[in-house]
């Protein structure tokens, strides 16, 4: 091929490529988009489960519960980590949803907040024993 060619097929490719760089840089704004909105789609711990809000602990197990409806989730057996970071989506008696949309974890209380006098308050989550300072 003779450099003019090459130069003109070198151009053509650099024409082409542009869009599809532009392209993919809307989706990811878009995603990022959407991704704030529905981040943004917890509700607050009602009163009656004010007892929640907190940084509950464990050995293998981190959970800390914002005012606002938000949730971190840490959790270690062995090898494995689970992590989840989501709004509240419902409380259900006791139990807790969190998650995005259609996509939700339920955390099991077999046990709620309850204070045991020596400033510590209990909780047992997925079959944790956690505790949060008073």
């Amino acid at each position: 091929m003779s450099a003019p060619a090459r130069a003109a097929a070198s151009a053509s490719t650099a024409v082409r490529r542009r869009p599809q760089r532009a392209a993919a840089a809307r989706l990811i704004a878009w995603a990022a988009v959407l991704g704030t909105l529905l981040a943004g789609c917890g509700q607050p711990v009602p009163p009656d489960k004010a007892a929640y809000v907190g940084q509950w602990q464990s050995e293998r197990m981190t959970l800390r519960i914002s005012a606002d409806g938000r949730v971190d989730y840490r959790r270690s057996e062995g090898s494995t980590s689970t992590k989840i970071s989501a709004p509240i989506q419902r409380f259900d008696g006791p139990h807790f949803e969190v998650g995005v949309g259609p996509i939700s974890t339920r955390f099991t209380v077999s046990s709620p907040p309850q204070d045991d006098g020596d400033g510590t308050v209990r909780m047992t989550v997925d079959g944790v024993a956690l505790t949060r300072p008073r």
